[in-house]
């Protein structure tokens, strides 16, 4: 067949992966992404408001809810890795041609995901109190926090099925339908919340019902516009199976960038483990600093999806020189949004982390308020070092170098924070010895990760040159 064959025809969803300028077409990609994920953090903040302002005992409750995210990650990461996979794979076909292959790659991620839901869901509850002990987690809110985890893990189904159908629609160039379902789920949570937590004084266990609540909607919305489409990649309920040859592929990217993200989750463990270690102020305070942080993860982490997405696909299209200024245009935007981002987000630290706390105890808000820029200083400021990290493992997934990714990262940024721990946070425990970690591991992961996509581009050019040799000797 021949290459302009095997090239898939153009769709409502198509937005210019595999041809024509890039630019544009990045950031028609990006900034739906950006909206859902600033969105996204919104309505957490939401949460986050409305437990600390309304529930009987606000820093406690606020405590238990943010103690929690570093040990959600640390159980999901793994599972929720492989909608990665999904997205790789997906992209690769797309990006051939090969149009079957796509419809069976949605079949097959969306019965992996509710699978796998189930599976992550009970083990979640099970173990969930047990792992908040090992984190030394305050006792004054261990049970509110366990509480939380036990709720939110029985809607990890929902959970699943919708971070891999919205993997899916973004592998396709659909990005702004995960949008619309956000603002619907994200508006049902925030009512629920004010219902629950107001209104019938759940607290924390309100919180956590309005979160799933709000995630069996999105799931159900995701699978909705699946059914709906009308090209290779319609979802058929009745056609649901398994294909092994795909669930291969799939694992060979999504194990790995699963393990990469159950890494940082560990490391991010054994950091908030040391956070616990200072009081309940120190664990508010840096919960929401952390929240604030999560903003500029999100808005960055939106160049992450584009530079796998349009790497992926252009691997797929052998578009090499496409996938080269996929790189450079997706740093250049991290930098250009990034850095001002940070700057603003720290300028602004005291009235941002003022939000997520309530005026009941003045003098521990003040304490909190300090403890939270401490940690701003050295992760709000530097975080756009996160967002390059991102922008390269994204790359390197793309190319199909996830194992690589996830070595690197294990090395550059994982094992750096542990050992920074049981070394420099040991002999010297005040906060900022341990949040120092942060933009290092960014740093010297970034550099490595870079490397490493310069010397992988290369070899796939040495191989696609190869390729393309007999039939110039045929043609000869």
């Amino acid at each position: 067949m021949s290459r302009s064959a095997a090239r898939p025809a153009r769709t409502k969803s198509d937005i210019g992966f595999t041809s024509g300028p890039l630019f544009v077409p990045i950031l028609l990609f990006t900034l739906p992404v950006l909206a859902t994920g600033i969105l996204q953090f919104l309505y957490n903040t939401a949460d986050t408001l409305i437990v600390s302002n309304f529930a009987a005992d606000g820093e406690s409750a606020l405590a238990a809810v943010t103690s929690t995210g570093s040990l959600s990650n640390l159980i999901t990461g793994l599972f929720i890795g492989l909608s990665v996979g999904a997205s790789v794979t997906l992209s690769h076909s797309l990006g051939s041609g090969r149009r079957d292959e796509a419809g069976d790659v949605v079949h097959t991620s969306i019965s992996i995901a509710a699978i796998l839901g189930v599976i992550v869901g009970v083990l979640g509850f099970i173990t969930c109190k047990p792992l908040l002990v090992l984190m030394d987690s305050p006792e004054d809110v261990l049970d509110q926090a366990a509480l939380y985890m036990r709720i939110v893990f029985l809607g990890m189904p929902a959970q699943m099925v919708y971070n891999y159908g919205a993997a899916l629609l973004r592998a396709k160039g659909d990005t702004k339908r995960p949008l619309y379902f956000l603002m619907v789920s994200g508006a049902v949570n925030v009512a629920c919340n004010l219902v629950f937590v107001i209104v019938f004084h759940l607290d924390v266990a309100g919180v956590a019902l309005a979160t799933i609540i709000s995630q069996y909607l999105s799931a159900t919305l995701v699978l909705i516009r699946l059914s709906r489409l009308d090209d290779e990649c319609k979802l058929d309920i009745r056609h649901m199976r398994i294909s092994p040859y795909l669930l291969v592929k799939i694992i060979k990217v999504g194990i790995p960038a699963g393990i990469q993200g159950c890494l940082f989750s560990f490391s991010n463990v054994i950091i908030q483990s040391s956070v616990n270690s200072f009081d309940t102020v120190g664990v508010a305070g840096n919960g929401a600093a952390a929240s604030i942080d999560g903003l500029i993860y999100i808005a960055l982490n939106s160049f992450y999806h584009a530079s796998l997405t349009f790497s992926g696909q252009n691997l797929g299209a052998k578009e090499i020189k496409r996938v080269e200024k996929t790189c450079y245009y997706c740093l250049a935007l991290v930098l250009i949004i990034g850095i001002p981002l940070c700057l603003v987000c720290y300028a602004f630290g005291e009235p941002l982390l003022g939000i997520f706390l309530s005026d009941d105890n003045a003098a521990n808000k003040q304490a909190i308020l300090e403890f939270g820029m401490r940690r701003m200083f050295y992760t709000t400021i530097f975080y756009f070092l996160c967002g390059t990290m991102e922008v390269m493992s994204g790359m390197l997934r793309g190319l199909g170098a996830s194992t690589t990714s996830m070595i690197v990262s294990l090395i550059g940024a994982c094992a750096m924070r542990v050992v920074w721990v049981y070394t420099i946070f040991a002999a010297y425990r005040t906060p900022e010895s341990l949040y120092i970690s942060y933009p290092v591991s960014w740093l010297a992961t970034t550099v490595v990760l870079y490397i490493c996509y310069v010397f992988i581009l290369r070899k796939i050019k040495k191989r696609l040159a190869a390729q393309t040799l007999p039939a110039h000797h045929a043609g000869a």
